[in-house]
């Protein structure tokens, strides 16, 4: 019982560990738009720092693997702690073709007080479309 009540003490002794600095970024919907795929993304900033430009550099794959393109979305200034919904359309890309949204890099990840390499080692990928987003 000793060794228990040690245990509990020392626990809630140990202050919780701050959650890391991370850069979340959504694929939330895919739409087809006249002769464009539209990609809307929610991007979240917690880096701990605003972000006075994110451009990001992409790669798109066809639902068959094949490489369509690269480029370059720019997510514009994004704010520590306040999403913001940004989006892109695609000229000549049916969203039916499009498989795979890979991040190949940052183009530019500027803020103050921003480590360098922040916005890709922070950058945390998800999807609620049926497209994958890798990086």
């Amino acid at each position: 019982m000793r060794s228990l009540s040690l245990l509990l003490a020392a626990t809630l002794a140990t202050p919780a560990l701050a959650e890391e600095p991370a850069l979340g970024l959504e694929l939330n919907t895919v739409t087809e738009e006249e002769g464009a795929c539209r990609l809307t993304f929610l991007a979240e900033n917690a880096l701990g720092a605003d972000l006075d430009a994110l451009v990001l550099e992409a790669v798109l794959f066809t639902a068959g693997g094949s490489v369509d393109r690269l480029t370059l979305f720019d997510f514009g200034a994004l704010p520590a702690g306040r999403p913001r919904v940004r989006q892109f359309d695609l000229g000549g890309l049916s969203c039916d073709a499009l498989g795979q949204v890979l991040v190949n890099g940052a183009s530019e990840c500027a803020g103050a007080g921003l480590a360098p390499g922040a916005c890709i080692e922070g950058l945390r990928l998800s999807t609620r479309t049926g497209v994958e987003v890798a990086g």
